[in-house]
């Protein structure tokens, strides 16, 4: 009987020893792979940031192929630097966030007599201030921060009070009063942490009013047009869709009602999310897609999808709704697998090209990292490998990286915004973090994917 029990206790043993061995192998290769393009992602990062600092030092971008810099204004706000910052500390590159600190605080000064895009301005400045302060801790960002949301503040003196387009920094003087849904709500996240980093609510009041103003005028399907007119309210353009100039509209309603908890943004975001799926989306045989329609009919106006769109599904992940997100990540990888890299749009009726440029976007990525993070499906996993490969293959060149004119033909262009260090790079490297590295969960990303801390509960 001892001896049966023996030869029983040697077997379970032995069927332990080889679960165990037969779990743990892919377990440490899958360690192993994540920790290799981690390392892969950052010197990605790194080359690109190299021909920053070789070509352009203290201007805005880097022109890779002819190695110049050029600045947006008629002198530089140091504009990668900026947007670069946040990656940095996520990556852990400490000496290259000292050689961008440095830069900024010797250099960095916003009385300047020209006009800057608030929009543009408010998301990769502004924003990459706030987060830079939040992580780093160094209150220089802060007071930087603070000055520049004072200067952009007139911005709102619009009889609406819904913002300009266009101010001058030195002058508070305004301009361009034909504006669109995503430049007047998307300064929500921005205004609403410099507020409470502040303990100035003149911010969020301000940036609030403008989206429930425009809330105000959405059209009989419960959506907005594409472009308005901020002074008199009127609508110049009633297409609806969630593309360019209004993409980050709905972006922050949601992530508003996240990082502030304001019911309203939340009710507002429930009633839009509700009419986008209603007259928006479209099911059909290429795919599941989001199209155009008219505000007030719904009636079908456009079939076209682009690398903008892409951000919408990140958005439903956060909402929960995991079945459309997976859904529209289908279809944006059909879209990517086209030429080898996702086309500025589409008709996706007929899958045909009609805009051809590449230009280095994350909304893609981003999409396929959140449906990672939440998930943790392999398939997207591996497809965040694939999308990081193919900027590898075909964006790389000999002094960085850089834009796809034509995806069909991987003509390369001259060019490299700062979203690539502030956006690209940051969700290619988050697909394969460290664990303790970042965590999502603790964090609302504004649109260029600076990420603002959720209060402690």
């Amino acid at each position: 009987m001892k001896e049966l029990f023996k030869k029983f206790l040697l077997l379970w043993c032995m069927l332990m020893i080889f679960s165990v061995s037969a779990k743990n192998p892919p377990d440490k290769k899958f360690e192993t792979d994540k920790a290799a393009m981690a390392e892969r992602v950052k010197a990605a990062f790194l080359k690109g940031w190299l021909a920053y600092k070789t070509y352009a030092w203290g201007m805005d971008a880097v022109k890779p192929l002819s190695g110049k810099g050029q600045n947006w204004y008629d002198e530089s706000l140091l504009m990668t630097p900026v947007d670069a910052f946040s990656t940095m500390c996520i990556m852990g590159l400490g000496k290259e966030k000292e050689e961008a600190k440095k830069l900024i605080f010797g250099k960095l000064d916003f009385n300047k007599d020209f006009e800057v895009q608030q929009f543009e301005i408010t998301i990769r400045m502004l924003g990459g201030l706030l987060s830079s302060y939040q992580l780093d801790g160094d209150k220089r960002f802060l007071e930087l921060a603070i000055d520049l949301g004072n200067r952009l503040l007139p911005v709102f003196n619009s009889p609406t009070g819904m913002p300009y387009k266009m101010i001058n920094l030195k002058t508070g003087k305004v301009s361009g009063k034909i504006s669109n849904p995503a430049e007047i709500g998307t300064m929500l996240l921005e205004y609403g942490m410099l507020s409470r980093l502040t303990g100035n609510t003149v911010y969020y009041e301000k940036s609030k009013k403008a989206v429930v103003e425009l809330y105000k005028l959405r059209g009989k399907t419960g959506l907005p047009g594409t472009q308005i007119n901020v002074e008199t309210g009127e609508w110049t353009d009633r297409q609806t869709h969630i593309s360019g100039m209004i993409d980050s509209y709905y972006e922050y309603l949601l992530k508003g009602w996240l990082l502030f908890g304001d019911r309203d943004l939340k009710q507002m975001w429930e009633a839009s999310r509700d009419g986008i799926n209603k007259y928006l989306a479209d099911d059909v045989k290429t795919g599941f897609w989001y199209g155009g329609a008219d505000m007030d009919s719904g009636i079908r106006t456009s079939t076209e999808f682009g690398a903008l769109d892409c951000f919408f599904g990140a958005v439903l992940c956060l909402d929960g709704d995991f079945v459309r997100a997976a859904k529209l990540e289908k279809s944006i990888q059909k879209m990517w697998d086209l030429y080898g890299l996702e086309p500025e749009s589409i008709d996706y009726i007929t899958m045909q090209v009609t805009s051809p440029s590449y230009i280095v976007r994350p909304e893609a990525i981003e999409t396929t990292y959140y449906l990672w993070h939440f998930t943790k499906d392999p398939k997207y996993y591996e497809a965040g490998k694939h999308m990081f490969e193919s900027i590898e293959k075909y964006c790389q060149a000999d002094n960085g990286y850089v834009e796809i004119k034509d995806v069909r033909t991987m003509e390369k262009l001259d060019a490299l915004q700062s979203f690539f260090f502030a956006e690209t790079m940051k969700y290619c490297y988050l697909f394969f973090a460290p664990d303790d590295a970042f965590n999502l969960d603790k964090v609302v990303l504004n649109t260029e994917a600076h990420p603002f801390f959720r209060e402690k509960k």
